[in-house]
């Protein structure tokens, strides 16, 4: 196996064995970094401390990713316009956060003869936060609910 000192300088290839009393002589671990490479690649270093700068990393990599979320905005096909508008701000700011927004519009007993008119409030929803995100499921009946998912922008 082709060993790395600890101090960072190729040592060689040296056998199993060897490899691992030249660990043991400078009181640190022998650890394969590359096992399918030919000859593997190991390096002697402090494997609790190798441990501890792993577990750094994907902390701090975890700390930098975003989570979208999907939030979901309820509205009827009888919504009035101020309570649109409301609900239309809410949307918004979902929106500017990063997160998908999710309207779902709700018909109940009669409403399902107006359907065309739930599908018209939810594409002048989507008319009117076109700048923050464009839809990624136009308007669709799933039982009683049309069902419209907005994607935000990227910045």
């Amino acid at each position: 196996m082709r060993v790395v000192g600890h101090d960072g300088e190729l040592i060689g290839v040296l056998g199993r064995l060897d490899a691992i009393a030249r660990a043991e002589a400078v009181g640190l671990d022998l650890i394969m970094m590359s096992p399918n490479a030919k000859p593997p690649v190991c390096k002697i270093m402090d494997y609790g401390k190798y441990k501890y700068d792993q577990a750094k990393k994907a902390n701090e990599a975890k700390k930098k990713q975003h989570v979208i979320q999907v939030k979901e905005v309820k509205v009827r096909a009888s919504t009035d316009q101020h309570d649109l508008e409301v609900k239309l701000r809410s949307i918004r700011k979902f929106l500017e956060e990063g997160n998908k927004v999710k309207v779902s519009l709700r018909f109940r007993g009669r409403e399902m003869a107006y359907t065309g008119k739930g599908a018209e409030q939810l594409q002048h929803i989507a008319k009117e936060v076109e700048e923050l995100g464009k839809p990624e499921k136009m308007p669709n009946m799933e039982g009683r609910q049309m069902i419209m998912i907005i994607n935000p922008l990227k910045k």
